[in-house]
């Protein structure tokens, strides 16, 4: 395993596609990942809605984390309703 140190930073990427060409030739093992997060990407259907009533600290501290982690609060929310029922 390389030192931190030789390792290449990930370049920035205009778009999609040239990230994708990037991830198809590039050996990975030569880059430092250690700032790379976790993703969840949603395939499948969204089309049921579910209205809730929350107290206003409890959504200010939803809309925070949602913030801190760059995606929507209703991500947060999913997310853990998702893990208190996988428990």
């Amino acid at each position: 395993m390389k030192a931190k140190s030789e390792l290449k930073k990930i370049p920035d990427f205009a778009s999609d596609e040239e990230a994708e060409r990037f991830v198809e030739s590039a050996d990975l093992t030569d880059f430092d990942l250690s700032d790379m997060k976790p993703m969840h990407f949603d395939f499948g259907d969204e089309a049921n809605d579910v209205h809730i009533r929350l107290p206003a600290s409890l959504l200010d501290a939803i809309k925070s984390k949602a913030k801190e982690r760059g995606v929507t609060s209703a991500r947060i929310i999913r997310d853990a309703l998702e893990q208190a029922l996988a428990k």
